[in-house]
């Protein structure tokens, strides 16, 4: 099957000499970037003539806004015109990995703008009306990244005459974690002293008869200020916390990541 490798370059229009930019589309295309990846988008600045213009004395800047009109990304471009004529007009910038990191599936906006040696900021055009947003699409459908942490955060105790409590139980995904799988556990406390024991179970319906096994402790001595982690290894159907002192308003929630 083939595979392209090709710049994702776009064309920008700007109004720099003070003549009527041309009615017709400017971003033609939607652009696509994708998290979990590095994007780089190359763009050319053509004055309304078609021309390339000189970049010597513009800073381009992109800036991203999400669905509500909040700035999420923004960013200086790399210019990358040297005089030449094979590079008049270009320049680059790259939406890292980290910048779409907390942003969703989504369509958002963009500008470009460019920002002289006076600071005067200059709009570049998007559409047959002279509006600066283009359409950009967030996609997670190549790399959708790690799913969110489950989290309990509710104890009872079994019965009134029980000396420990038991949190709600959660499923320890045994599909995906083969013969090896890595469960990763973080509790936050404050001021809690006592053991948080894993409990796990290979049944797959929980009922009151459930037999459950106890996996590993965690020790708390009360004066903990971050989280405090585990790793346990095994394939279970389910997992549930036990505590041997009341954690009520002390232990405000355990993390888990199958």
């Amino acid at each position: 099957m083939p595979r392209y490798l090709f710049k994702n370059k776009i064309d920008l229009i700007a109004d720099v000499a003070g003549f009527i930019t041309e009615y017709r589309p400017v971003y033609r295309r939607q652009l696509n970037v994708y998290r979990g990846i590095d994007n780089t988008l190359d763009f050319r600045l053509l004055n309304a003539d078609q021309k390339p213009i000189n970049l010597a004395n513009y800073t381009p800047i992109l800036q991203v806004f999400d669905e509500n009109k909040n700035l999420i990304i923004e960013h200086e471009c790399t210019v990358l015109d040297d005089g030449s004529t094979t590079t008049k007009g270009l320049f680059k910038v790259v939406i890292a990995e980290n910048d779409l990191l907390n942003v969703s599936s989504q369509f958002v906006n963009y500008v470009v703008y460019l920002k002289d040696n006076n600071d005067n900021r200059i709009i570049t055009y998007t559409d047959t009306h002279f509006g600066m947003e283009g359409i950009m699409k967030v996609s997670s459908d190549a790399f959708p990244g790690a799913k969110s942490s489950k989290q309990v955060s509710q104890f009872d105790k079994p019965n009134n005459t029980s000396t420990f409590w038991i949190s709600e139980t959660l499923e320890a995904d045994p599909a995906i974690n083969n013969n090896e799988g890595l469960h990763t556990v973080a509790v936050y406390t404050s001021n809690y002293s006592g053991i948080v024991t894993v409990q796990a179970t290979l049944s797959n319906q929980i009922n009151n008869g459930t037999d459950w096994a106890d996996i590993t402790d965690i020790v708390f001595i009360g004066n903990e200020t971050a989280p405090v982690p585990a790793n346990f290894n095994g394939v279970f159907s389910h997992l549930r916390f036990k505590t041997n002192s009341n954690p009520t308003n002390k232990i405000s929630k355990i993390l888990v990541r199958n």
